[in-house]
């Protein structure tokens, strides 16, 4: 379930309508309203740059950079419900109409499943490419890719659309129509289990998976390999910090809804706080092009390719294949 309408839920069972009229242009929903925009900006922003530089330096030419192109454009769309929170947030209604209310939703979810799904193909993929590459070339091909990417779509689609058409605007709140907190607490934890509790033990077996294997061939060389020490330095980081970032923007989000439910009275702090960890859970969309860029040495040369096309002093313009060895190996982020 998507960052808005789990926060809406919430603020229908917790929160009271009175306290965002009090509160709404205090100086916590400035800050909160200006960090809203920052993530907006910063996530199409990056995932735009990402999406045109797979475009135009690499044309899609392997499987890993399909992943990535899909994984980038589901980021960059999760950025467009961002508004609609913030607004709702800050004025404590939904103000959009009702049908608007079904879109964003539909488009919302699709979005986050989407992106969490293609981030998980990506950590099977990179194993694959590492473990027995000639085994799983035939499922490598960008032909394959593509048809794995649009299944993540569909099934991200299927996934949502029965929960997201249960949402209306009718009582001023873009929120869900369940029955029961008990039908609440089912599709939280489908969500939870979907979207968060197995993409995350699939990506961190996966990840281990790869250490191990790298780790495994680096030994079995008699001679040191620098360049293979160097490989497994940068593959160890940029798996860190895919694992952390991913459980620390995700996992707020999903423990604080939980812990909604048993929530009985307006709790000033635990309300701020839970519209914080929302923003967190979005924040996870603009965190993949930063994370590439100070991580991976090839995006980062492929980004000031794009960003500075004539050679100067200032900028190292030399061009690189995406499909090379260092980028097959290194780039595991999605």
């Amino acid at each position: 379930m998507d960052a808005l309408s789990l926060s809406d839920v919430d603020n229908q069972t917790f929160v009271d309508e009175q306290f965002y009229l009090e509160s709404n242009f205090d100086g916590y929903h400035i800050t909160m309203a200006i960090l809203y925009l920052v993530v907006c900006i910063t996530g199409l922003a990056g995932n735009s740059l990402v999406i045109v530089t797979i475009l135009k330096l690499d044309k899609m030419s392997s499987s890993t950079t399909v992943y990535i192109f899909n994984l980038a454009l589901a980021d960059g769309l999760f950025m467009v419900g961002l508004p609609f929170i913030a607004s709702q947030n800050f004025q404590g209604n939904w103000m959009f109409g009702n049908t608007a209310c079904k879109v964003v939703m539909v488009l919302d979810g699709i979005n986050q499943f989407t992106s969490v799904f293609c981030l998980t193909v990506m950590s099977i993929d990179r194993y694959m490419a590492l473990a027995n590459p000639l085994r799983f070339a035939r499922f490598r091909t960008p032909h394959c890719a593509k048809i794995v990417s649009s299944f993540l779509w569909l099934f991200s689609l299927l996934t949502i659309l029965p929960m997201a058409l249960h949402f209306s605007a009718d009582h001023g709140q873009c929120i869900p129509d369940f029955a029961s907190d008990t039908w609440w607490l089912g599709v939280l934890s489908y969500t939870f289990v979907t979207g968060f509790a197995l993409p995350f033990t699939v990506m961190t077996a996966s990840y281990i998976a790869l250490l191990l294997t790298l780790r495994s061939q680096r030994l079995r060389v008699s001679t040191p390999n620098q360049e293979s020490h160097r490989l497994e330095r940068q593959v160890t980081k940029m798996v860190v910090a895919v694992v952390v970032v991913f459980g620390m923007c995700w996992l707020p989000f999903y423990a604080f809804n939980f812990w909604a439910l048993y929530q009985s009275g307006l709790f000033l702090t635990f309300t701020r706080a839970f519209e914080f960890v929302v923003l967190l859970s979005y924040s996870w969309s603009c965190a993949n092009p930063i994370l590439y860029a100070c991580i991976s040495d090839t995006f980062r040369r492929h980004f000031r390719t794009l960003l500075c096309p004539a050679p100067s002093m200032h900028c190292n313009t030399e061009r690189y294949d995406l499909n090379d060895r260092g980028m097959l190996d290194v780039t595991i982020l999605a």
